[in-house]
Parts: C-alpha cells; sequence; structure tokens
C-alpha cells in the first residue's frame, strides 16, 4: 500500500488537523485586502516538485497553486468542510443518484468543467486525456509516486501498466513517453475531451477521494520532454491553477505570480488573492521563523512547527490557532517477529501487559498538554471512519498501572521482566517520548535500551528492512502516523499499518503484525460500495487489532499554527497543515 506522506517538520508521517479553535479563536475571517506579496518562510526545498512524486505537507500547499485534480477540498475554519471531496475540474461529484457511479460500483463517469485551462502558448483546455496522462506518469521509473498503489489497487488494469512501466529506461524522457502514449490502462478512457471514464476493479467508496490526492493531477503534454522531476522539469512547469511558478532556485526561493488564463468562475476551492507568493528557504530554526512572523517581516511558515516553548505565551493571541488532528502521532509498535526475550514480543498477552505499563498523561504533557494533544486508546483516531471510542486497557487517569504490568508480564511467563531494544528518533519531542516510555517500562519489571538513531535512517532503514526485524535489532519503537486524506480513510489509516499481507521491504506495518481476521475485515472494508459499510468493518478491524495489542496507541496530535498581524482571511487546509496560499488576504 501507498505510504502516508511525510511531514518535512521531523514530527511524523503527514497530515494533521481538524479545525478546532483555540480559545483565542481568531486571526481568520473573510476581511482584508486582495493583493501584495505574501511571504512564507522556513527550511527545506520539497522532496518532488511534480506531482506525480510529491510526497510531503509543503509539497502539497505548494502544487496545490498550480495544479488541479478532478477533485479536490476546500480550505475552512471547521474540519468538516474542510475534509468534504468537492469538485475541482470535475463539474460534480459522482454517485449512484447523478449516474456518474454505475449500479455495481464499479465505473465512474466524470465530467469536466468548461473554461479549466493550461497557461501554454497559446492557452488551452484541460481535457479527460491531460488527467489520464497524469495518472499515467504515477508509475514511472525516474520518480514513481509513493502513492502508487492507491492507483494500481483499484483502477483496472493500472498494475500491468505499471510493470511494463519500471522496465523503461529511466534516464530517458523521450522512452518514457513513447511508453505512456503507445500503452493505455484499460480502466481509463477520455470518451471525449470533456468526459473521463474510469472503471474499477472492485467497488471502492473512497475513490474520490484518491482522486483528490496531488498525485492524480492533470499532466499537459509538455511533461513528455523533461524525465519526471528532474533539474529541467522543476523550471518548466505548466500551470492550471492561480498561480504559476516564476522564478525557481533549488534550496533557496519560490516565486509564484498570478496565473492569467485562470478563472476564478471554474475554481470555487482555490483563491488568487495575493499577486505574488515569495517561498524563502534556508531558515532551519523553527523558533527564528516564529519570531519573523512575530515581527511582519514573514506572514507564514513553510515547514517550521511552531515551537512548542511558545504555545503557552500564544494562547491569546489573536494569529494562533490549535486545529484539532486526526492521527495516531507518535505511538508504540512491536517487533513481533523478534526472537528476543524467548519471542515474547510474539505473545499478545505480553503486548497487552505493555498496553497498561505507558504513562499516556505524561506523554501529552510533552507536547504541550491536553490542548494541544489528545489521549488516543485504539487505533483509529476521532474523525477517521470507523472511530467508535473504546479503551481496553483504562488505567487510573491514563497515567499507567506499573502494578498491572508486572502481573500480567508474571501470567505469560516473564515474572523477571524483558530486555528490550528501543530505537528513537534524536528530533523534536522524541528522546522525551522515548525517555518518558522508559521510565514506565522500567516500572513494571522491564529494561529497554535506548539507542538514537542520528543518522535519518529510523523510517529509510531501521523500521522498514523485514531481515532486520526478525534478526532482532529492536523490539520496540515509537513512529507516528497521519493519514494521506480524512473522513473515508480506512484504506490509508488501518491497511497500511495492519495487514500482514503488504508485509515486506519497506512496508509501514513495521512490526509484521497479522492476523487473517483483521486482513478479511479490511478486504469487507475496502470493497463496501458506501462509507456506512465501510466504516462498520473499520471499526471491526480496530477493536480485533487491539485485542491483539497490535500497538500501544499515545495520542492524536493537534496542530498549532500561527500568522503575521498582515494576514486575514486565513483557510485552513488539513491535509498539508497549512494555510491555503491563495486565499491569504492582508489587513
Amino acid at each position: 500500500m501507498a505510504a502516508s506522506k511525510r511531514v518535512v517538520t521531523g514530527t511524523a508521517v503527514l497530515g494533521a488537523a481538524v479545525l478546532g479553535l483555540a480559545a483565542c479563536g481568531g486571526g481568520g475571517g473573510s476581511g482584508g485586502s486582495s493583493g501584495g506579496t505574501l511571504k512564507v518562510v522556513g527550511s527545506a526545498d520539497v522532496d518532488h516538485l511534480d506531482t506525480s512524486s510529491g510526497y510531503t505537507t509543503v509539497s502539497g500547499g505548494l502544487t496545490r497553486q498550480f495544479a488541479r485534480q478532478l477533485f479536490n477540498f476546500k480550505g475552512a475554519d471547521n474540519f468538516e468542510d474542510a475534509i468534504k471531496v468537492q469538485g475541482d475540474v470535475a463539474s460534480e461529484v459522482p454517485s449512484a443518484d447523478n449516474g456518474g457511479i454505475s449500479s455495481d460500483g464499479k465505473t465512474y463517469t466524470i465530467k469536466l468543467r468548461d473554461g479549466v485551462q493550461w497557461n501554454t502558448n497559446p492557452a488551452r483546455d484541460v481535457t479527460a486525456e491531460d488527467f489520464i496522462r497524469g495518472l499515467k506518469r504515477l508509475c514511472n521509473p525516474a520518480k514513481p509516486s509513493g502513492g502508487s498503489a492507491y492507483y494500481s489497487e483499484t483502477i483496472l488494469g493500472m498494475a500491468e501498466y505499471c510493470d511494463g512501466y519500471g522496465k523503461v529506461d529511466a534516464k530517458s524522457a523521450g522512452a518514457m513517453a513513447e511508453y505512456q502514449n503507445r500503452h493505455t490502462v484499460a480502466g481509463l478512457e477520455a470518451k471525449d475531451p470533456k468526459t473521463l471514464i474510469v472503471k474499477l476493479k472492485q467497488p471502492a467508496s473512497d475513490f474520490t477521494n484518491i482522486l483528490a490526492l496531488p498525485f492524480a493531477a492533470a499532466a499537459p503534454k509538455e511533461y513528455d520532454a523533461y524525465v519526471p522531476d528532474s533539474p529541467q522539469f522543476r523550471q518548466h512547469t505548466v500551470s492550471d491553477g492561480p498561480y504559476k511558478i516564476t522564478s525557481y532556485t533549488p534550496n533557496k526561493d519560490y516565486v509564484l505570480d498570478k496565473n492569467p488564463v485562470w478563472k476564478s468562475d471554474t475554481d470555487s476551492l482555490r483563491g488568487q488573492n495575493p499577486d505574488k507568493i515569495q517561498v524563502t528557504m534556508g531558515q532551519d530554526s523553527p523558533d527564528v521563523v516564529q519570531q519573523q512572523m512575530e515581527q511582519g517581516t514573514a506572514d507564514l511558515a513553510w515547514d517550521q512547527p511552531v515551537p512548542t516553548a511558545k504555545i503557552p505565551s500564544l494562547k491569546s493571541n489573536s494569529n494562533f490557532k490549535i486545529m484539532d488532528g486526526s492521527t495516531s502521532n507518535p505511538y508504540l509498535v512491536f517487533n513481533t517477529l523478534s526472537p528476543n526475550n524467548s519471542g515474547a514480543l510474539g505473545k499478545k498477552e505480553v503486548r497487552q501487559a505493555i498496553n497498561f505499563a505507558v504513562d499516556k498523561t505524561a506523554l501529552v504533557q510533552i507536547y504541550g498538554g491536553p490542548d494541544v494533544s489528545e489521549i488516543l486508546n485504539q487505533v483509529i483516531p476521532p474523525r477517521s471512519v470507523g472511530y467508535q471510542q473504546f479503551n481496553l486497557y483504562p488505567t487510573p487517569n491514563n497515567a499507567g498501572d506499573p502494578a498491572k504490568c508486572k502481573q500480567m508480564l508474571a501470567a505469560a511467563g516473564y515474572p523477571n521482566g524483558l530486555n528490550l531494544k528501543f530505537p528513537y528518533r534524536v528530533s523534536s519531542n522524541h528522546p522525551k517520548i522515548a525517555q518518558s516510555v522508559q521510565a514506565n517500562l522500567k516500572a513494571c519489571g522491564i529494561n529497554s535500551n535506548l539507542t538514537p538513531d542520528t543518522n535519518g535512517t529510523f523510517y529509510n532503514t531501521t523500521l522498514v528492512t523485514p531481515a532486520d526485524a526478525k534478526a532482532g535489532k529492536w523490539d520496540i519503537a515509537a513512529p507516528g502516523w497521519v493519514p494521506d486524506w480524512y473522513g473515508n480513510n480506512g484504506r490509508t489509516n488501518i491497511v497500511p499499518l495492519f495487514d500482514g499481507r503488504h508485509y515486506g521491504p519497506n512496508s509501514t506495518n513495521y512490526g509484521g503484525y497479522n492476523n487473517p481476521e483483521v486482513n478479511a475485515l479490511i478486504d469487507k472494508a475496502l470493497t463496501a460500495k458506501e462509507e456506512d459499510e465501510a466504516a462498520s468493518s473499520w471499526a471491526a478491524a480496530d477493536k480485533k487489532i487491539m485485542e491483539d495489542a497490535a500497538v500501544v496507541p499515545f495520542m492524536n496530535q493537534k496542530y498549532p499554527i500561527f500568522h503575521s498581524s498582515r494576514v486575514s482571511n486565513a483557510l485552513y487546509l488539513p491535509q498539508f497543515q497549512v494555510y491555503d496560499y491563495g486565499q491569504v488576504k492582508f489587513g
């Protein structure tokens, strides 16, 4: 399965948000004036500028300004509105009632709006073929998309097409363009320039969410001339959105100006309020970025979080908000394949004991307290599909119960405790989280050896190498997970972490958890025609996963965010953890 987006601030894997305002409220609103230059400041460049492969919060927030999908979301001041799938280039969201979805749930007929154009010379309409090209580019061999599985596992013939594409010369733009243009995907058809037909392998109630991801943006024929996401590509982006990139210096800055062929009456989801958007990179200190916004020399943060130490003093500031989240970030994962301690972590009774050990209240305090993070006792967080609150491992005030942990360990055959290998990330609050959990485990007789992951290999090597897991190179770890979309998102919340059939190199089912009952519930949910039908299966899977104690959930992180006093009409995009740049006004 596709892995969830990576945030660039080192806190976890993408996404976060829900728009619960801090007590102060303020800072948004529809007032203010258009025009001026929006100044965005931060640290690092995007992972990929090409929509086919961009997979970070900052790449999504940036490409939204110049690339459009069939479906999308609109920035808002409440979570429910911000996660509602809406037509972007599609004239409406297809349904069985409007004839857009066939009775068997496997054929989507999508009508495109008139008047959406590329800023080419001369300008020309965005067509159904452009969306097919965009989808075909996902599995290019040069920079294949981390989200390609969402499409190859749903669209008829996409997997076969991608298998062949992977054998093409990754250094030749010509060879890749030739493959794309000469090979078809069985499930993709441009019936006419304004009608796209998509056929699925099986019903998928979340398919419009999948087509709303940045990966599924339209791609103009001009992109055939470049190796995907190459330096040459990055200097020749084409826009069908409200802005166009007019200047780009890698790792230094972006300048976006208004796209003159964009028409507001073709786009109800974006705005073109600032005259110019200036993104300045190279500032690695969150404290400095925060200071610049407070002084008014910057307006928005690009990739730096509000410093945790600043949050108490900002709560009365009208430019500060705390957005609710729908994440499991961080959480404790067990290496169920570890041979250490005679395979103890492969036994659910041992994992259940450890679920009683953790002081979650203390962990939440590390992130700034309950205003900033809320305790989570299950896999599915609030505001995601299938959420039904329960707690199989209650402790007084969620502060842990070391005596119960000890008792259960002894009953499981480990009266003398365990010795666990515990790698941890060295950035942000992760060292403090590891130390707190280490102390909790020690109180119930478990020794954990903390090892810093100083080379940034935590997600790229340490947790995703099956041979290392099976060799017992680690026993427990504290990664984070933020889904690629919100609402109907079991495919990106449950499947990547707990479907044992996907375990292998680079799997995000880090601990190798596998239960056929859970896998069957996943299959039932994925093939549901309606979200409500899927929700009951996801909820049942959550309950079973927690009965097996596959993980110890810690918290659902909220997302503190700040903007300068110049900014008004700040509308939040949960999936990118940013305000929508084009909607911002001043004054």
